[in-house]
């Protein structure tokens, strides 16, 4: 049971600043080669590129959708219990979520077959953490308020409990083949090395009180509750121990499960961009279509089974005599023997966070020759006309990812305008659970063969982050070759 509430005050933690997956600046945005890590599929128009390692790709977003942290802390003399009760639990639903979603590139390198100069490789390495937590509404009351008064008759929804979270790092091989002047489709294949993973994302039950028969209150419980870890006790273990080699035990076990040394797992990614007209692009991508079979460092704590129980029966006045008697380990003995729990070690599979992407784009606005300027002529000399040769770009994307409740949606509407050969800005406005006034920004420079890239979520929030229930920030650098250099 300690490592079960350890596991969950990480999880609380993590979550304070959240975090969301969509990438809504970076996606399509071909002047940066980060952008075939979310379509494969996304038109390049390069030589090779070398991202600078570690640094070539860094992404740290964070959402809330019910709760800010300035809602609970602010300084407006309203009491904090009163703000847990009217801020937090008269307002959050059980679908509200808190996540954490961060992504960091160890190394990426792409080139041009020297052969077949309409297909485009890439592969590299990144590490990813992705944690997320539904509001467990029924259980928070239970917590806050207990089971009595106005909550007598209630059943409280055990499967309220909700969560799920991993760090992995992932080693990834893609091809990206133009089939023709309209068609460049790609695939990215992907070899998951597992660090951690918990989840605890399948549970049912009930916890009713009610007007007793013996005694003034009873309760039933009925539970099916399972909590599946890979990776974890291995850490857990080592901290525990508190040696004089800790950091370095850890350090040695992460080490060693970056490098293929944990559970392993196979994924896909798909992607496509097809060109309508000339001036119109449809694209879409899967990323993530994958699992990790879970049978190294297994620990899985189960609760379940159904029970009644009317609390500690004293009988007055024969009981004043015996009050030394352990009722209260009788109790618990009686309810730990209606509701066993246990451990196992038997293995599990785990599914990546499945997302999926699609967007239209109108460009237009003719700003030079079709055949410079960057234009990709290398890659299908007399391949028509190309995006390049229009300076702006009008549209719209849409963003799904599937979590343990459901699928999570967003829609983003977006301009894009190209500043010669060196600047291209793209704005975007973006609608979710997490917020209606999110407004983008992100630039690529491009300065000789140095690229670098900013792209920053929700602006109008930045005067007071603790307010809000979005933030996002990217950035990188490359060195790229382009087809024309």
């Amino acid at each position: 049971m300690r490592m079960v509430c350890k596991i969950v005050l990480a999880v609380v933690f993590c979550c304070a600043t959240t975090f969301a997956q969509n990438k809504q600046l970076l996606y399509d945005f071909y002047e940066i080669p980060q952008s075939l890590m979310i379509n494969p599929g996304v038109k390049t128009s390069h030589k090779w590129h070398v991202g600078v390692p570690v640094i070539s790709g860094i992404s740290v977003q964070g959402a809330s959708s019910g709760v800010t942290v300035n809602d609970l802390f602010a300084n407006d003399g309203v009491d904090f219990t009163t703000k847990v009760q009217e801020r937090l639990l008269d307002v959050m639903g059980n679908r509200d979520d808190f996540g954490s979603t961060s992504q960091i590139e160890g190394f990426t390198i792409g080139f041009r077959g020297k052969n077949r100069p309409d297909d485009y490789y890439s592969f590299g390495m990144y590490g990813e953490m992705d944690v997320i937590s539904y509001w467990p509404k029924d259980l928070a009351i239970l917590a806050f308020e207990g089971n009595g008064g106005n909550n007598i008759g209630r059943s409280f929804d055990l499967g309220d409990l909700n969560v799920r979270g991993e760090m992995v790092n992932v080693f990834h091989f893609g091809i990206n083949r133009k089939v023709n002047p309209d068609l460049t489709m790609g695939i990215r294949g992907k070899l998951y090395s597992s660090i951690f993973q918990f989840q605890s994302i399948k549970n049912s039950g009930s916890f009713v009180t009610t007007q007793g028969t013996n005694n003034i209150f009873e309760s039933a419980i009925n539970a099916d509750m399972q909590l599946q870890t890979a990776g974890v006790k291995g850490f857990y273990d080592i901290v525990d121990e508190d040696s004089g080699t800790t950091r370095k035990d850890v350090e040695r076990l992460f080490s060693k499960r970056v490098l293929l040394g944990g559970n392993l797992g196979l994924g896909l990614d798909f992607g496509f961009s097809h060109q309508l007209n000339q001036q119109t692009t449809i694209t879409g991508s899967i990323l993530d279509l994958g699992f990790i079979y879970n049978a190294k460092d297994v620990w899985n704590y189960t609760f379940s089974g159904s029970t009644v129980t009317d609390g500690i029966s004293v009988i007055l006045p024969d009981d004043i005599n015996n009050l030394d008697n352990d009722l209260w380990q009788d109790l618990i003995d009686e309810i730990d023997e209606a509701l066993p729990h246990g451990e196992n070690q038997e293995a599990y599979i785990s599914w990546r966070p499945l997302k999926l992407y699609g967007s239209i784009r109108y460009d237009f606005g003719e700003g030079g020759n079709p055949l410079s300027d960057n234009c990709g002529c290398a890659v299908n000399p007399g391949g028509g006309i190309n995006r390049d040769y229009y300076r702006n770009s009008l549209g719209g994307q849409l963003f799904m990812i599937k979590r343990p409740k459901g699928i999570q949606p967003a829609l983003t509407g977006f301009y894009q305008r190209k500043l010669g050969r060196a600047i291209t800005l793209k704005a975007t406005y973006t609608m979710d659970k997490y917020s209606y006034t999110n407004v983008g920004l992100g630039t690529s420079l491009q300065m000789g063969p140095v690229n670098f890239y900013v792209l920053a979520d929700n602006l109008l929030s930045y005067s007071n982050i603790a307010d809000s229930h979005y933030a996002s920030l990217q950035f990188g650098f490359n060195i790229i070759s382009w087809n024309d250099n």
